[in-house]
């Protein structure tokens, strides 16, 4: 069995898109591409290099796959290109066309393939960016860890990784740590079902339980 691990940059507000570069991806009128650019200090480094150093192949969206197949195979970014090379790409794709990029695989049926590639034996499948693939695999239940860096910043629109996809879950942060630039990188596991409680009384006041019949009302 292998895992699904969602490793995001994120705005404070949830934005995901675009972090590397303005030409990166400026869907929807997009005007702050290459937003992580001057946070990268030698904590999230090391925090990036835990999270590559571990075995993986690569699960991306078609339009992420076209952006690592453009630069991965031309850098000499190493070891990141060599493994990025190296690894296994399955790609969420509608189109027929070839996956140029070396060890490259279309998937179609996102949900029913996911599903299978986690059954199989194999490295755990690392996604990178792919705002609309974490939608369909967010509502299929299919992302078992979330490794999210936090920008301490606000981009107001644009893609977000928490978005149509995103259905009630418990998570569990089992890793933490803040850059020099204060950026939050935190590990979070699924952690079943939400549990609810409540801070009201036993015996809710009168003027309480007129407040919960307008609310009936208003609903």
């Amino acid at each position: 069995m292998r895992q699904v691990i969602a490793a995001t940059f994120l705005s404070l507000d949830g934005v995901m898109q675009a972090p590397g570069g303005p030409e990166e991806d400026p869907t929807g009128g997009f005007t702050h591409g290459g937003w992580t650019v001057h946070y990268w200090d030698a904590a999230m480094e090391q925090v990036m290099g835990t999270i590559m150093d571990q075995p993986f192949d690569l699960l991306l969206g078609r339009k992420t796959y076209d952006i690592f197949a453009a630069h991965w195979p031309y850098s000499n970014e190493q070891p990141i290109a060599d493994k990025f090379n190296a690894a296994t790409k399955y790609v969420a794709t509608s189109s027929t066309a070839p996956l140029v990029w070396k060890h490259s695989v279309a998937i179609h049926d996102v949900a029913a393939d996911v599903a299978r590639l986690k059954r199989e034996d194999g490295p755990n499948l690392l996604i990178q960016g792919s705002s609309d693939l974490v939608q369909t695999l967010l509502a299929h239940d299919l992302i078992d860890r979330f490794n999210l860096l936090v920008f301490p910043l606000l981009l107001g629109k644009g893609k977000r990784l928490f978005g149509r996809g995103s259905f009630p879950a418990a998570l569990k942060l089992v890793h933490s740590q803040v850059s020099t630039t204060g950026v939050s990188m935190n590990c979070y596991v699924r952690d079943g079902a939400i549990r609810t409680g409540s801070f009201v009384p036993a015996q809710p006041s009168e003027r309480e339980m007129a407040r919960r019949e307008k609310m009936l009302r208003e609903a």
